[in-house]
């Protein structure tokens, strides 16, 4: 039995155009998606992209001037008078008889020393003392005598016996001079308090050897029936603050207590490095609660300005031709607007011209921004958010550290 192959099929001629020309559809298809998906692609890259080059913004706080301020700045409480009580000659401590915190009046002996050395230089001059008023008594009669017999010796030797009583003389000066020098000396043996105060620190005990000027003070009394405060105030306060205002102290170990103060002086000149001048108050210490070297907050109130619009520091565009703020108008796109600055508060500024209190001012504008361009703001409303501007505003505060 035999087997013939099965004859071959071809695809017709009519089968292979229909096939071509499907394929030809297909490729023309997907060559024309893809022109489309590369366009939607691009436009969208170019709608993103416009998006992003407008900046988002958001608004600053606005605010009127308070009626009143409350200026607050850190002082240092000192005492009215400080003595620093050194030893004026050179010894061993013999005995201390006050220590720190101990009530003292003007010409207490707060300690007494033992000065060997200073007790023989004493003994010493009081000698040569002695001896120098005999040689001048001496010279003196001397002297007399020769004058009587000036017929008999020459006017040269008469002379010599005056000049050399003259000589005697002035060193029996020159031994008083230096017996009154030990002796003030031997009175500092005896330290003793300048005025009534508070013995503060006691840098000494018994046996200690002392040198005259030298060292750290033995004693340091301090007169606190009044203190000083000290106060650097920011050049922007100096005009407002003048001799006679009243203050109140807030002192950290007295919470629930305040102090009065007034400022009595000013020191008339401005640091370089931190604008400030330096400004003395005095407060009455009655009880002693006011210590020398306690930190305190001064509060000074001060009167404000109801008409100025205070803006945050970082609304404030550096320009060239002065200082601007940006200013979100109507239709969505920015405006520079140039303003006074009246007092600089550290963190926010009063603004006394160029703003009103209806203006959207833009809080950290991008440098680059610049008049007539669009901004976009953060928020759903954003676009139709008035300025929040607080009529009422509450007692200013101006806190510096």
């Amino acid at each position: 039995m035999s087997t013939e192959p099965e004859p071959i099929r071809t695809p017709s001629r009519k089968g292979l155009m229909m096939f071509g020309a499907v394929a030809v559809i297909a490729a023309a298809g997907a060559i024309y998606m893809g022109i489309v998906g590369r366009a939607k692609s691009e436009q969208e890259l170019a709608r993103w992209t416009d998006e992003q080059a407008v900046p988002t913004v958001t608004l600053a706080k606005v605010q009127r001037g308070a009626k009143d301020r409350e200026l607050v700045l850190p002082g240092t409480i000192q005492a009215y008078s400080m003595a620093p009580i050194y030893a004026r000659a050179t010894g061993y401590v013999k005995g201390w008889n006050v220590d720190i915190g101990a009530h003292v009046k003007a010409g207490q002996v707060l300690a007494t020393l033992d000065t060997p050395d200073v007790d023989q230089q004493w003994m010493q001059a009081k000698a040569e003392l002695a001896s120098a008023v005999a040689a001048d008594k001496l010279a003196a009669v001397t002297a007399v005598r020769w004058h009587q017999m000036v017929n008999a010796v020459s006017r040269q030797d008469v002379d010599t016996k005056d000049s050399d009583a003259v000589a005697k003389h002035a060193a029996v000066d020159s031994a008083q001079a230096n017996v009154a020098r030990l002796e003030a000396l031997e009175a500092f043996k005896s330290l003793v308090a300048p005025f009534d105060g508070i013995v503060t620190q006691r840098n000494t005990d018994v046996g200690n050897l002392v040198n005259a000027g030298a060292g750290q003070p033995m004693f340091e009394v301090a007169d606190m029936h009044e203190a000083r405060i000290y106060v650097r105030v920011p050049q922007a306060f100096l005009g407002e603050l003048k001799p006679g205002i009243k203050a109140i102290l807030d002192i950290p170990q007295y919470p629930d207590e305040r102090f009065e103060a007034k400022l009595v002086s000013t020191s008339n000149s401005v640091t370089e490095d931190s604008r400030s001048a330096l400004v003395q108050l005095q407060a009455d210490n009655p009880d002693d609660k006011l210590w020398p070297g306690s930190f305190t907050e001064v509060h000074f109130q001060l009167a404000g300005n109801p008409d100025a619009i205070r803006l945050p520091s970082t609304a404030l565009i550096f320009a060239d031709h002065g200082m601007q703020v940006a200013i979100l108008d109507a239709d969505g796109t920015a405006k520079l607007k140039t303003v006074q600055i009246g007092r600089d508060l550290g963190e926010s500024v009063e603004i006394t011209s160029g703003v009103s209190a209806s203006d959207r001012v833009i809080d950290n504008p991008p440098e680059t921004l610049g008049s007539g361009d669009p901004v976009r703001m953060v928020g759903a409303d954003a676009e139709s958010a008035p300025a929040k501007v607080s009529s009422t505003a509450p007692v200013g505060k101006d806190k510096v550290e």
